[in-house]
């Protein structure tokens, strides 16, 4: 069923009434620790349009294992990511790809820039993302 939304639930119905929790347990679920830098390395994710409460999150990888706060853990930030909900949400389901969040300014790496260049290998996309979509 998730093959089949992604083939041809329009993008825009997919991109309505965003959950940044549900957002970053699917990216912690999924982010490959391997392309990272051995001993501790700190992702922090930053929606900048959301209540504070919502707006950052950070990613503890630490021995390959990965830990998601939403609170600071109070450990050096290697890598900000920073961009809307809407748009890490349309690249984590494969509807954008990062060159063209970056090159648009709507994705902002800033920090590591090893880590940022192998954005791509760490952050494991949705399942359902490499499926052809026949909708946009």
């Amino acid at each position: 069923m998730g093959f089949w939304g992604q083939r041809w639930v329009e993008s825009s119905l997919s991109l309505k009434n965003l959950d940044p929790s549900l957002l970053m347990w699917d990216i912690r679920r999924n982010l490959n620790p391997e392309p990272l830098p051995p001993g501790r390395c700190t992702i922090q994710f930053q929606y900048p349009e959301l209540p504070h409460a919502q707006r950052n999150w950070w990613m503890v990888i630490e021995g390959g294992k990965v830990d998601l706060c939403g609170f600071d853990p109070g450990y050096e930030v290697n890598l900000l990511v920073r961009s809307s909900l809407r748009t890490m949400t349309a690249i984590w389901m494969g509807f954008t790809r990062i060159p063209q969040e970056l090159e648009a300014g709507r994705l902002e790496l800033t920090g590591d820039r090893p880590i940022a260049s192998a954005v791509q290998k760490w952050l494991a996309l949705s399942t359902f993302a490499p499926e052809i979509r026949r909708v946009s």
